[in-house]
């Protein structure tokens, strides 16, 4: 493990455990895969908090469209095979579709490109106002003109997923969710994770949780229903642990995986731009890619009624990270983004020395917490509440064991004040001044605003 590595995982559970605290998210598990070993996984909140059932990293969550990405590795599996092409008109696999569908590609179908209808005309599968579309109904939405013109632009489509499932299907002779599993699942070593509902008798599953509003408080979304024919677009069941595992494995320099080197190629390389979004992202098979910062990541994300989640991959560190929450405003893509800022910050500064180690901890103030971040020969001031911690962080220069000065900061900030700890009869540190703010250990803190505000 790269020595900068540990210190980064230390803090990204001081952060996210505050970022739990003060977003009162349900429930929210972490996991973080290093060149194929799996380095950090935790549990935060709850797996239903109206029974207050703990949340534990082996409690199973949908994953949604994470689905997608599994979909399209079982047709490159095939195609590797030889039993289909990505340019092969999807009518040779299907009957009964609209013509212009039948005449689309199938690697227009795995990125986005084949303009079919994101989830038909009614999709109150995702409002739990309707079963999952059986195999029937998802034909006779297909038997409808594409919205756009196929091969014209990136058009997400649930339904375009729920149609490489039937492809699947008739290719093997095998229905979608056998195969998947026997064929990707399996061979992958994913043990936590299943193509669809229900999983075994025994098998802790996280409930999902509505939004606070507009009841002022969350509802228990179930979340155990089946998908049925949209398996391949939405069905997946799963751990942050597998997520992050198995995105590791589609990596092109990984070292195991269930496809070829060239298949993984195909999957990332970026076909389409999203259009019309703020954030630049792009769109392979089954996989979505961008940058942030200085690190290129693929990955994918899924929202399904009650959970949210997100995993993303990062070549260049060897680093897959996964989060998953279970409640439909779950901050599982900011917060992704968030611990690639600081494993980002941390592999450029580097670990911390001997001289500047003992600094680390949080410390509040009226305007709320911040923490001291040792890293390289400096002690970063970051904001725990902030997306990205280390937004225009301040720097700290250490002179000894209790002293130090602001060498860095935003000009609004404290640029060259002196920054000093104040030990207590024991020997601990008890408070710490930045500049001239006065800062405590969360305790003591909370009494004193209690003290003194508590009429």
């Amino acid at each position: 493990m790269d020595d900068w590595l540990k210190p980064a995982l230390d803090y990204i559970l001081q952060w996210l455990e505050y970022q739990m605290r003060e977003s009162e998210q349900p429930g929210c598990v972490i996991a973080i895969v290093h060149k194929g070993k799996v380095v950090l996984e935790q549990a935060f909140g709850y797996a239903d908090s109206v029974r207050c059932t703990p949340l534990t990293p082996r409690h199973r969550f949908r994953v949604a469209s994470h689905s997608k990405s599994f979909t399209a590795a079982g047709i490159m599996k095939l195609r590797e095979e030889g039993k289909l092409g990505l340019d092969d008109r999807i009518g040779h696999y299907v009957e009964g579709l609209h013509s212009e569908i039948a005449a689309a590609r199938i690697g227009q179908l795995l990125s986005h490109g084949a303009g079919i209808v994101r989830d038909g005309s009614d999709s109150g599968q995702w409002q739990d106002q309707r079963p999952f579309l059986s195999g029937a109904e998802l034909r006779a939405d297909l038997v409808e003109a594409p919205v756009v013109e196929p091969n014209t632009r990136f058009k997400y489509s649930n339904h375009g997923y729920g149609l490489a499932g039937l492809v699947i299907a008739a290719v093997t002779g095998t229905p979608y969710c056998s195969w998947i599993k026997r064929a990707i699942i399996d061979p992958a070593e994913l043990d936590e994770t299943e193509p669809d509902m229900p999983v075994a008798d025994g098998v802790p599953f996280a409930h999902g949780h509505s939004p606070k509003l507009p009841l002022g408080r969350r509802v228990v979304i179930p979340g155990d229903n089946p998908t049925n024919a949209l398996a391949s677009a939405t069905g997946f069941v799963s751990t942050a642990r597998d997520l992050a595992r198995w995105f590791a494995q589609l990596g092109p320099a990984a070292k195991e995986s269930v496809l070829t080197v060239a298949s993984r190629r195909e999957m990332v390389r970026a076909q389409w731009r999203n259009p019309y979004s703020s954030v630049e992202r792009y769109y392979g098979l089954g996989i979505m890619s961008g940058k942030q910062g200085e690190w290129e990541w693929f990955g994918h994300g899924g929202a399904f009624q009650g959970f949210a989640s997100r995993t993303v991959a990062l070549p260049e560190p060897g680093l897959a990270v996964s989060v998953v929450t279970n409640a439909v405003d779950g901050a599982a893509h900011r917060w992704v983004e968030g611990v690639v800022h600081i494993l980002a910050t941390f592999a450029k500064q580097g670990a911390p020395t001997n001289q500047v180690r003992g600094w680390a901890g949080r410390w509040w103030s009226l305007w709320g917490a911040v923490d001291l971040v040792p890293m390289g020969e400096r002690v970063m001031v970051a904001v725990p509440s902030l997306p990205n911690p280390f937004t225009d962080a301040s720097e700290i220069s250490i002179s000894n064991e209790d002293c130090g000065r602001f060498s860095l900061a935003n000009g609004l900030a404290r640029h060259g004040e002196e920054v000093r700890r104040i030990r207590g009869s024991n020997g601990e540190v008890d408070e710490v001044w930045l500049g001239g703010t006065r800062c405590l250990p969360e305790p003591e803190f909370a009494a004193d605003l209690e003290q003194r505000y508590r009429g």
